[in-house]
């Protein structure tokens, strides 16, 4: 063995045995998670939930910190260049997979520049309309559409957003072509829809309750795998004729590229323990979410088939920011 390759080798092995060490003493002072959203956003008030049970898990403290703005890729793009250490954190939504097929001048690579490590929770939407609309099922809801010939309307929380490519999925797969009429969030398109200014909404199932419950809206079906424990008796849209439709809001964790594997499943595995504890499923049940906790293989798999799913559907609708 030449010189060259000596040196090589030895470097490799000092990198490995510094990682192990790291990982070995890892933590020893508090962690930041920076958070893509606004406070008092869902990630937001989950992450404050299940933040001091991780810190306890840990035996360090667990700082949380919001960067939002640019969808989301103010935060992603700090986390990928801090150090790959574990002692700064990202938690992103359902964005992330989304913008790589709305914006082409990302600083960043998603998936190449930030390690997942779990997917924390997620939340299926309801499909609701304006009592107005004569409509009680998705078949119902489907042929009005069509006879409508485009002119029904859908609401959403903004262009782009995940409960605007649901939709255009759930549309093009019924053959029902719509109109989507953006908001700037869900609380100003869910007054629209009381109000009876946009006809349809896939809304957040804690909002929609209270109004189902007063008859103010009326629910079609929901879109998760399996049916809403708040909404027992309603049909999934998978159910009603579309198998194999779900989508959800959620929300994950991510490391910097490059942090020691030994850090990551350390993460994941104290991550998915808070979430398993009884108080923590109470109350995020509460707060319309199932945990999900998922390893970082599979919520890479997960994340690389949304952002496919993402730009699909980008491209068939000629969905553009500007």
């Amino acid at each position: 063995m030449n010189i060259l390759a000596r040196l090589v080798v030895s470097l490799s092995l000092a990198c490995g045995a510094l990682a192990q060490a790291q990982a070995a003493s890892y933590p020893d002072r508090p962690i930041h998670i920076i958070l893509s959203t606004s406070p008092g956003g869902g990630a937001d008030v989950t992450m404050r939930l299940l933040a001091p049970k991780l810190a306890e898990r840990l035996g360090q403290s667990v700082v949380i910190e919001n960067k939002p703005g640019g969808s989301g890729m103010i935060a992603d793009a700090y986390v990928a260049r801090s150090a790959p250490d574990g002692y700064t954190l990202l938690v992103d939504i359902t964005t992330f997979t989304v913008n790589p097929a709305l914006h082409k001048d990302m600083s960043f690579k998603p998936l190449v520049d930030l390690a997942p490590i779990t997917q924390t929770a997620r939340a299926a939407n309801v499909l609701v309309v304006n009592p107005t609309v004569p409509v009680n099922n998705v078949k119902e809801f489907i042929e009005y559409a069509k006879k409508q010939k485009g002119a029904m309307t859908y609401a959403s929380s903004g262009l782009g957003s995940s409960q605007h490519l649901a939709m255009e999925i759930f549309t093009r797969a019924a053959d029902a072509p719509m109109t989507h009429v953006p908001y700037k969030g869900g609380g100003a398109a869910m007054a629209d829809l009381l109000a009876g200014h946009v006809q349809s909404f896939f809304a957040f199932i804690p909002t929609a309750s209270e109004h189902i419950k007063q008859g103010r809206l009326r629910p079609l079906a929901t879109t998760g795998a399996t049916r809403s424990a708040s909404l027992p008796d309603l049909p999934t849209i998978a159910e009603s004729g579309f198998p194999g439709f779900q989508s959800y809001d959620w929300n994950g964790l991510f490391a910097p590229a490059g942090t020691p594997p030994a850090i990551i499943d350390r993460l994941q595995k104290e991550m998915k323990a808070v979430l398993a504890e009884p108080d923590i499923q109470l109350r995020l049940k509460d707060l319309g979410l199932e945990p999900v906790a998922s390893t970082p293989a599979d919520f890479k798999a997960f994340l690389t088939a949304e952002i496919k799913k993402a730009q699909d559907i980008v491209q068939q609708a000629n969905i553009k920011l500007d």
